[in-house]
C-alpha cells in the first residue's frame, strides 16, 4: 500500500495543476528516506519547468528538460499539495515548491523513495528490470498463459511479482482472483488458457474499478487534495476474514502466502 491504483489517481489528481510550472525550490528535511537523498538536487531543479508526470508500476515519474525524478511512496507515503507557507508536520519530509504551492510528501515509516535519473528513466535500475503493465493491451490471457507456463509459483505471488506484472499488490491480487473464481494457492503453471483469460479479466476490471472508487484506504493513503478512497468499502475478501463472502454467504478465509495475508473464500475460489 499504495498499490498501483492509488498511484495513478495521485498522478492524476496533480495533472491538471503542475506541469508546466517551473521549481522554485526543494525542501529536503531528511538526508534519506528508504534510498539516500539526491545531492544538489535544489540547484539542478530551481527554474525548470516540469514538463509531465508519468507512472511506470508504482513509480510517479516527474519528467524534467534535464531529467526524470523518480518518486515511490513505499507502505505509508502520499502526495499533497499544500500552501508553500504551510509548516509541515512531523511526517512531511520533502516539497517540491511551485510559486505559493508546494507538492508534500508525507511518510510516516519512511519507506519511501526520492530519486534523480538524470539520462532516460526507463534505464534507472529501479525502473528497468520492471515487467508489464496490467492495465495495457498487451496484457492478454494468452500473455498470462504463455508467462506461467512451467512456474510453481502460487498465482498469487505471481501476480505480485513486478519483474512479470507491475503494480498488483497484495489488496488487488487478492480481490482479482477472488472475481476470477481462482484459489490464490494454484500453481500458476498449472492454470488453463481459459483460467488465465479470465484471470486478466477480472485484474482489468478490478483496477478500473478501484480507480473509479478513488483507491482503497487503509491506513495513510491520501489523495493530493488531502480526501481518501473508498474502494476498501467494495472488497470482496481483502481484510474480510471471517465475515460471510458477498456472494455466497461462507466465511471468507485467510491465510500466509509470501508471509503476506491472503484472503479468499474457500467456496467461490477452486
Amino acid at each position: 500500500m499504495p498499490e498501483l491504483p492509488e498511484v495513478e489517481i495521485t498522478r492524476r489528481g496533480l495533472l491538471p495543476s503542475l506541469p508546466g510550472r517551473k521549481i522554485d525550490a526543494v525542501v529536503a528535511r531528511r538526508t534519506a528516506l528508504r534510498y539516500p537523498l539526491p545531492r544538489a538536487l535544489g540547484r539542478l531543479l530551481a527554474g525548470q519547468p516540469l514538463r509531465n508526470i508519468d507512472r511506470r508500476g508504482k513509480y510517479l515519474l516527474f519528467r524534467f528538460d534535464r531529467g526524470t525524478l523518480i518518486l515511490h511512496l513505499g507502505m505509508s507515503g502520499s502526495l499533497r499539495l499544500v500552501p508553500a507557507a504551510e509548516p509541515p508536520g512531523k511526517h512531511d519530509h520533502f516539497d517540491l515548491v511551485f510559486g505559493n504551492q508546494a507538492l508534500r510528501l508525507r511518510d510516516p515509516r519512511r519507506f519511501g523513495a526520492v530519486l534523480w535519473e538524470k539520462g532516460a528513466a526507463d534505464a534507472h535500475p529501479l525502473i528497468a528490470p520492471l515487467g508489464i503493465e496490467p492495465l495495457s493491451e498487451a496484457f492478454t490471457g494468452k500473455w498470462l498463459h504463455e508467462t506461467t507456463s512451467g512456474r510453481a509459483a502460487a498465482i498469487k505471488l505471481f501476480l505480485m511479482d513486478s519483474h512479470v506484472i507491475v503494480g498488483i499488490g497484495n489488496i488487488y491480487a487478492s480481490e482479482s482472483l477472488f472475481r476470477a473464481g481462482v484459489d490464490p494457492r494454484t500453481p500458476a503453471g498449472r492454470l488453463s488458457r481459459k483460467r488465465c483469460e479470465r484471470i486478466v479479466t477480472a485484474v482489468k476490471a478490478t483496477l478500473d474499478a478501484a480507480l473509479a472508487a478513488g483507491g482503497s484506504t487503509l491506513r495513510d493513503f491520501l489523495h493530493s487534495d488531502g480526501s481518501s478512497g473508498w474502494f476498501q468499502q467494495q472488497h470482496f475478501v481483502y481484510g474480510r476474514e471471517g465475515e460471510p463472502c458477498r456472494v455466497c454467504g461462507a466465511k471468507v478465509r485467510a491465510l500466509r502466502l509470501g508471509q503476506r495475508s491472503t484472503f479468499h473464500c474457500p467456496r467461490c475460489q477452486r
